[in-house]
C-alpha cells in the first residue's frame, strides 16, 4: 500500500519531470522535483511559520499562567489550552508540515534506490502514459542513455562514503552543504535571546530543586535542535546515494527563502501598526465646525492631590491675611 500510494507517484512525477526537461538531466529534475513540491506545501509550510511564531510571542502570557497557577498543574494545563483558544493557536500545528515530508523522503529514497539497484526500472516501474513518452521509449530501447548526473560533476548514484572505501567529494560537498543549510534554516526560527539557559544547566537547577520554566525548556531545546538535526542529516545521507543529499540541500535553500519571505512581512506589519498607532496617538482630535482642538492634559492623581494641597495652603494664607488687616 506505501508502495501504491507513496512511492509509485513520487517516483513517476520525478521520472515525469526527467522525461519533459530539456537534456534530460537527472540532477537538474531533482532539484525542480524538490522545489514543485516545496511550493505545493507552502500553504502548510506558512501556517506552520505563523503558528511557531505566535507560540514564541505567547511566552510572556505562559510565564504569567505559571506563576498564577502556582504549582497546580492541572489548573496551569486549562488556563494555557484557554490561552491557545481566545489566540486562535494549535500548539500542535508544526507537527503536520513534519509529517507530510517524512513519506515524501522515505518514497523519493526508495525509487531512487529502485533506479540505482535497476537502471530498467525507470521504465517498468513508470506509469503506462509516462513509459509511453518519446525519451523513456528512448532509455526502454537503450538505458545507457540514462544521465544519472548533476550536469555531469556528480554521479547521484554514489554516496560520499562509498562501500568500496574512500570518499567521494563531489558528493561530500553536497551532504555538507545540506548540513550548513539546515542549520541556517533552525537559526532563522530561533528567538533572539541575550541570556539563554542550556539543557545541561535547566538539568543541574532541577536536581537543585528548582522548577524549570517551559520557555526556557523550549528555548534550550530549540537551540539544541539547532546543531543535533544537521549532525543527524550529515550522518544519514553520507551512507546513501548523494541524489538524497541533493534533495535535502534544495528543499533547504527552499525553505530558507520562504521562512524569510514569511519572516520578513511580519516585520513590515509589525512597522506598519506601529507607526498608525504612534500617528494616532499624536493627532489632534477636532471640535466643532472642524476646529482644532488641543487635547488636555491628563494631570496623574498625586499631582491633582499636590495642586489641591497647594490651594488649601493658598486659601489659609490669605485668609491669616485678612485677619492680621482687621
Amino acid at each position: 500500500m506505501f508502495t501504491t500510494l507513496i512511492v509509485q507517484p513520487i517516483f513517476n512525477l520525478l521520472v515525469l519531470i526527467y522525461a519533459l526537461i530539456p537534456g534530460h538531466n537527472f540532477g537538474l529534475s531533482i532539484i525542480l522535483f524538490t522545489i514543485l513540491v516545496r511550493l505545493l506545501m507552502w500553504p502548510l509550510v506558512k501556517k506552520q511559520l505563523h503558528q511557531a511564531k505566535a507560540m514564541r510571542e505567547l511566552q510572556p502570557e505562559l510565564k504569567r499562567i505559571k506563576k498564577a497557577a502556582a504549582g497546580n498543574r492541572q489548573k496551569e494545563s486549562m488556563l494555557m489550552m484557554e490561552l491557545y483558544k481566545e489566540r486562535e493557536i494549535n500548539p500542535f500545528g508544526s507537527i503536520g508540515l513534519l509529517i507530510v515530508q517524512i513519506p515524501i523522503f522515505i518514497g523519493l529514497y526508495s525509487g531512487l534506490n529502485r533506479i540505482v539497484n535497476d537502471p530498467n526500472e525507470i521504465v517498468s516501474f513508470s506509469y503506462s502514459f509516462i513509459a509511453n513518452l518519446p525519451w523513456i521509449q528512448t532509455l526502454a530501447s537503450d538505458i545507457s542513455q540514462l544521465d544519472s548526473t548533476l550536469f555531469g560533476l556528480v554521479d547521484l548514484t554514489k554516496a560520499a562514503l562509498p562501500s568500496g572505501g574512500g570518499i567521494y567529494w563531489p558528493a561530500m560537498i553536497i551532504v555538507a552543504a545540506s548540513a550548513i543549510v539546515q542549520f541556517f534554516q533552525a537559526k532563522q526560527l530561533m528567538p533572539q535571546k541575550d541570556k539563554k539557559k542550556s539543557l545541561r544547566q535547566i538539568l543541574g537547577d532541577a536536581n537543585k530543586g528548582k522548577q524549570a520554566d517551559s520557555s526556557e525548556i523550549s528555548a534550550a531545546v530549540g537551540s539544541s535542535t539547532q546543531y543535533i538535526l544537521p549532525f543527524f542529516i550529515f550522518i544519514v545521507t553520507v551512507n546513501i546515494a548523494s541524489a538524497l543529499s541533493l534533495y535535502w540541500l534544495t528543499s533547504g535553500i527552499v525553505a530558507f527563502i520562504q521562512q524569510a519571505r514569511v519572516l520578513g512581512q511580519d516585520k513590515d506589519e509589525m512597522a506598519t501598526t506601529t507607526a498608525t498607532t504612534s500617528s494616532n496617538s499624536t493627532s489632534k482630535s477636532k471640535g466643532k465646525g472642524g476646529k482644532e482642538v488641543i487635547e488636555a492634559e491628563i494631570i496623574p492623581p498625586k499631582e491633582k492631590k499636590a495642586n489641591k494641597s497647594n490651594k488649601k495652603n493658598k486659601s489659609k494664607k490669605n485668609s491669616t491675611r485678612k485677619k492680621r488687616r482687621s
